[in-house]
C-alpha cells in the first residue's frame, strides 16, 4: 500500500530529514561540534571540489521514468488526502446508521475475539471501536467480507481460521469467532465549502478538485525524485567520493543521535548502547559505512549536474522552495547548506522537466 503523505514535510522535516543522511567511514573522532554549512560554499557547492573530476557517464538529460513510477491512482490521492484530514484532525465524516454494509464501504465495528471460547491477547477492540475498509483494510481470513449485509447496530459472530504461520504459537492455525458490532458506515462529505474553510489558509486550496490535482502533482513529483535518487548513483559512475564529503555525513548523523542523547541527557555512547542498540561510535559509524557512500556520492552527482548545465541557486530559487521565511533558518543552518538544499531540489526539477515518461 503505497502512502506518501508528502504534503507533510515541512521545510523543518527537509532540513532534519537531509541532516540525517547516514553516515559509516571509519575511525571518525566526534567532537560533538557540527554546522550544517561547514565545507560547503557560498554557491551551495563543497569547497575546493569540482564534482565533474569525480564522476563518468554524466547521463541525465533524457531519463525515462518507468509508468509504474510516474502513474498516481485515485487510491493514492484518497490515501493522502485520508492522511491530511486525519494529521489535522479534520473529519468530514457522516455516520450511517440507516442502510446495510455493501463491499467497499468503510465501518466502525467493535469486537472480542476467541479461540476455544477462551479470549486471547490483543484480540479486541476494547470498546473503542476501529474504522476499517472492506476489500482495503488487510485482516485476518475473510473477516471483513463477513460483515456485508448486516446492518449498524447489530452484534453477531464472525468466524475465521488463523493461517498455520501467523506468528502467535497458540493462534497459529486456529478457529477463531469474534462477536463483532457494527457501530455506524462512515461516509465522507467533503465539499468545496469544507476545504476552502478549513484547508486554504495552509495549502490555498478551494475546492476538493484543486485539492485532488495539487496532491496528485505532489505525489507524482514525490515518487519521480525518489526514483532519480536511486538511479542517479546506480547509472551514472562515481569514480571516487572526496573525503570530506563522507565526513560531512558522518558528522551529520553523530550530530543527529547527540541531539536525541542531549535531550535525554545522557553521553552519546549510553544513548548509542540503550537506544540504538550499538557499541559506541565506532560501530555506528562501521554499520553505515555503505549508506554514507552512498549519500555522499549522491550529493556528488547533484553537483557534478550543476556544474555540466551550469546551474546555480538565487534568491527566487531560494523562495520557490524553502518558502519566503527561508532566512529565518540561516542562523541555525547557514546560507550555504540552505543553497544545497534548493540546488538539489532544483537539479531534480531541471531533470523532471526534461525526462521522458514511458
Amino acid at each position: 500500500m503505497k502512502k506518501y503523505n508528502v504534503i507533510s514535510l515541512t521545510l523543518a522535516a527537509v532540513l532534519l530529514l537531509v541532516l540525517f543522511a547516514g553516515c559509516g567511514a571509519k575511525g571518525y573522532e566526534w567532537s560533538g561540534e557540527f554546522f550544517n554549512s561547514e565545507g560547503i560554499d557560498e554557491n551551495g557547492f563543497w569547497e575546493s571540489v569540482r564534482a565533474l573530476d569525480y564522476v563518468e557517464n554524466l547521463n541525465y538529460r533524457t531519463v525515462s521514468i518507468p509508468y509504474d513510477v510516474h502513474f498516481v491512482s485515485d487510491y493514492d490521492v484518497q490515501n493522502e488526502i485520508d492522511y491530511i484530514l486525519e494529521y489535522r484532525y479534520l473529519s468530514p465524516e457522516k455516520q450511517i446508521t440507516e442502510r446495510a454494509v455493501i463491499d467497499g464501504d468503510t465501518v466502525n465495528i467493535d469486537y472480542v475475539g476467541s479461540v476455544d471460547g477462551v479470549e486471547f491477547e490483543n484480540g479486541s477492540t476494547g470498546g473503542y471501536g476501529t474504522e476499517v475498509t472492506i476489500g482495503v483494510t488487510p485482516y485476518i481470513d475473510n473477516f471483513l467480507e463477513q460483515l456485508i449485509g448486516h446492518m449498524p447496530g447489530e452484534t453477531f459472530n464472525v468466524e475465521v481460521t488463523f493461517p498455520d504461520d501467523y506468528g502467535v504459537d497458540e493462534l497459529n492455525g486456529k478457529d477463531a469467532v469474534f462477536v463483532t458490532t457494527i457501530n455506524y458506515i462512515v461516509e465522507y462529505e467533503l465539499t468545496d465549502d469544507f476545504v476552502s474553510d478549513n484547508l486554504s489558509a495552509d495549502y490555498g486550496w478551494t475546492t476538493v478538485a484543486g485539492m485532488e490535482e495539487s496532491l496528485r502533482t505532489d505525489i507524482q513529483k514525490y515518487a519521480i525524485q525518489q526514483y532519480l535518487r536511486e538511479i542517479l548513483t546506480s547509472e551514472i559512475t562515481v569514480k571516487s567520493v572526496p573525503d570530506q564529503i563522507t565526513k560531512y555525513q558522518e558528522k551529520a548523523m553523530l550530530n543527529y543521535y547527540q541531539t536525541y542523547a542531549d535531550m535525554y541527557e545522557v553521553k552519546l555512547e549510553d544513548f548509542l548502547s540503550e537506544y540504538v542498540g550499538v557499541d559506541g561510535v565506532s560501530e555506528l559509524l562501521e554499520i553505515n559505512r555503505e549508506s554514507t557512500l552512498s549519500e555522499a556520492a549522491y550529493y556528488l552527482v547533484i553537483q557534478a549536474i550543476a556544474e555540466d548545465a551550469d546551474i546555480s541557486v538565487n534568491t527566487e530559487d531560494m523562495v520557490k522552495y524553502l518558502g519566503d521565511d527561508y532566512l529565518s533558518y540561516e542562523s541555525q543552518y547557514g546560507l550555504p547548506y540552505l543553497k544545497q538544499l534548493t540546488l538539489n531540489q532544483k537539479i531534480l526539477d531541471h531533470i523532471i522537466e526534461n525526462a521522458i515518461l514511458t
